[in-house]
């Protein structure tokens, strides 16, 4: 009962995982893409329409562009003409000033240049006086016209038939009896009786102003529901241009409603939450095992958000071009560090979602699609970083030849290349070879091991490897050789033969710190002999503790460190345990110090490493190298790991077992040189065989 419940809480934990990892990847997703209906295509004057026909959805208006626009408003405001109140109390109040303020006549002056100046002002005051700055600004225009309002009626006057402050007052020195007297005149300050009568109406030059411009027609014409704006392959000239922006600009304001955005989200989660389904259908029905490892999930929903987000972000803001975008980057990081058809519908579900977000171009599909194809297929056998570059080439060349192959297959293109496309694919391919340091980013942030880590760890000039030779030959011979027989099982029975050879490598890196005491490295001289049998199984079985204490150090990768800890499993260290019951008969011999820690293989690669390691050291005591000795040995101890159960935690077959024993026998027999047995000679015969005969 416990464990059936433990079972049902493992599946709705499984459930409730996924389901969290799907509703998060299409929140985020989804958050990103554009609400709106930005600008769906790029494009320029005298340059080739290189998508496919444009149909007008509905009936819209050409709109005319800012410039002509602008060029309309400043002809018709040239031509407008503002309001001015003709104020009669500012006259009736400067004058009565003027008296107040010089009723004893004016200083050292007769009398009557008091009635003089008081003639001139009025004068002044009914031709009209305006703000100095006000006048300026009309004036520049000799022929401008200001519309004069007196009481209830508005006319129309030439500037030039008003006075500025400024003007008025020298118009009183025009009259030549005052001009005499100018000297005499100016200290009687008379520019403080001079004040602007023709006052500016704001409101009704703004409401004017207002009415002249609403006039204008921002539109030049119509396009109709159905009517072909553009088709491929055509040039764009001036007129289609702004046809164009009238029908982005209408699409724009069609889709600003609440409404439309809603539906326009509600539209892009059904469909982001369909592929993101999808994808983890396909997980789920045949990479199970994908879902047991946190690290490879985050991975690949993680490069799957990614791009679809970066290229919401570049068509929101309408930056560069997603072409330059290196897409075909997510199905190799996925084939190299997992399998090729993952990592094929992992793109297709990617660019799918990104071709939502770029207006469901059936070129961008395409492209992507191939990109991304000859990315796996280069990538088949990664063993060197520079097939990267070769990844890069091939996909830019890939791209550009898909692209010319689609434009060929359209109207009038041969004539009409769209040479900035080719640009894109050759930037593309340079930002693949980013992938270069991103895929040690990736190996460290989601503790994966590509094959390229594996050869680089499998060079023995360097680190572990050459203290190992120089410390310990004689296990730095036996790693070799282990190495050998477990990459020939794991090619035989299509495991990762790469990978357990370089797990065989560093197994017994543990003995470097007692190597005299494993036989191996031993000249004639075995310090066991005068130890306790439990302290010799100690040195023995701290060769994997110590082990990992190096690996640890030196960094290596986890994948590796499995073959350090597993290669025994939890076996025992039979010789000194039968020898320690042989010494005590009667007594009840604890197993567990003679135990190696563990844990048991739990991979087809860590399976193989046991048998090979167990065989090819058993195989060393064989008195005589022949293939009924060597079969024998290779059964024996490999059934014998089987009955112990060392294999029941890791998914390797009875077939696989078998294959790898027909293998052990083969290598051995070559490694061991044995030949069969010559018939020796009857007692009459005293001729011997040449000795030759047996080489």
């Amino acid at each position: 009962m416990d464990r059936i419940h433990s079972n049902e809480m493992h599946y709705w934990r499984n459930i409730l995982t996924r389901s969290a990892i799907i509703v998060v990847t299409v929140a985020l997703i989804v958050w990103f893409m554009p609400r709106e209906e930005g600008k769906q295509f790029r494009y320029g004057i005298d340059k080739p329409w290189t998508y496919g026909p444009v149909i007008a959805k509905f009936d819209f208006p050409i709109y005319k562009t800012d410039e002509v626009i602008k060029h309309e408003q400043d002809s018709l405001l040239n031509t407008l003409q503002p309001y001015y109140k003709y104020d009669e109390t500012i006259e009736k109040e400067m004058i009565e000033k003027f008296l107040t303020d010089f009723q004893n006549g004016l200083p050292g002056l007769p009398s009557s240049y008091k009635n003089l100046i008081f003639s001139q002002l009025h004068n002044l005051y009914q031709a009209g006086i305006m703000n100095t700055p006000d006048f300026n600004r009309l004036a520049k225009d000799t022929t401008s016209m200001v519309k004069i309002i007196t009481g209830k009626q508005a006319q129309s006057m030439p500037v030039m038939s008003f006075h500025s402050t400024l003007s008025a007052y020298e118009q009183l020195f025009q009259d030549p009896r005052l001009e005499t007297q100018r000297q005499a005149l100016q200290r009687c300050n008379l520019n403080e009786y001079i004040e602007p009568n023709l006052i500016y109406d704001k409101e009704r030059s703004e409401t004017e102003r207002t009415d002249v411009l609403s006039g204008i027609a921002i539109a030049s014409g119509m396009v109709l529901t159905g009517q072909k704006i553009i088709d491929r392959g055509d040039i764009v000239n001036a007129h289609t241009f702004q046809v164009l922006e009238s029908f982005e600009r209408e699409m724009k304001r069609r889709s600003a409603t609440a409404s439309e955005i809603t539906s326009t989200t509600i539209g892009q989660i059904i469909f982001v939450a369909i592929m993101m389904l999808l994808f983890t259908l396909y997980l789920s029905l045949f990479r199970r095992d994908y879902f047991d490892k946190p690290r490879s999930i985050m991975m690949l929903y993680s490069l799957i958000t990614i791009f679809p987000i970066v290229v919401s972000i570049m068509v929101q803001h309408n930056f560069l071009s997603i072409y330059i975008l290196p897409f075909a980057m997510v199905p190799m990081f996925i084939r190299v560090f997992m399998d090729s058809r993952t990592a094929f519908i992992a793109h297709a579900i990617m660019v799918l979602i990104c071709a939502a977000a770029v207006k469901y171009q059936y070129e961008f599909i395409i492209v992507q699609l191939v990109a991304g194809l000859v990315a796996i297929y280069s990538l088949r056998d990664l063993s060197r970083r520079a097939q990267l570059f070769k990844t890069a080439i091939l996909v830019t060349l890939a791209s550009a030849v898909v692209f010319f192959a689609l434009q060929l297959m359209q109207d009038n293109v041969v004539l009409s290349i769209d040479t900035d496309m080719y640009v894109y694919f050759i930037i593309n391919g340079i930002f693949l070879l980013l992938a270069y340091p991103l895929m040690y980013l990736i190996e460290r942030t989601f503790n994966f091991t590509s094959n390229v880590t594996l050869f680089e760890l499998s060079n023995t000039n360097k680190g572990l490897l050459r203290d190992l030779s120089e410390i310990a030959p004689g296990t730095f011979q036996h790693a070799i050789t282990v190495g050998n027989l477990a990459a020939e099982i794991a090619n035989r029975i299509e495991a990762n033969s790469l990978l357990v050879r370089t797990g065989a490598l560093y197994h017994d890196i543990g003995k470097m710190t007692n190597p005299v005491f494993f036989t191996e490295n031993q000249a004639g001289v075995n310090p066991h002999d005068n130890m306790p049998y439990t302290e010799s199984a100690r040195i023995v079985i701290s060769h994997v503790t110590e082990g990992m204490k190096m690996a640890e150090k030196a960094g290596l990768p986890a994948i590796i460190k499995n073959f350090i800890l597993t290669h025994h499993g939890r076996g025992m260290t039979k010789y000194f345990y039968i020898k320690q019951q042989n010494d005590h008969p009667d007594e009840e011999i604890d197993r567990e110090p003679f135990t190696y820690p563990g844990p048991n293989p739990f991979t087809r690669e860590q399976a193989i490493l046991m048998m090979a390691d167990a065989v090819e050291a058993a195989s060393r005591s064989l008195t005589e190298y022949t293939e009924e000795n060597i079969a024998n040995l290779v059964g024996r101890i490999i059934d014998s790991q089987v009955s112990e159960g060392y294999f029941r935690e890791c998914p390797i077959t009875f077939r696989d077992i078998a294959l790898a024993k027909i293998v052990l026998i083969d290598r051995l027999k070559s490694i061991y040189h044995t030949r069969i047995s010559y018939p020796k000679l009857k007692k009459e015969e005293t001729a011997e065989p040449d000795k030759n005969e047996k080489e």
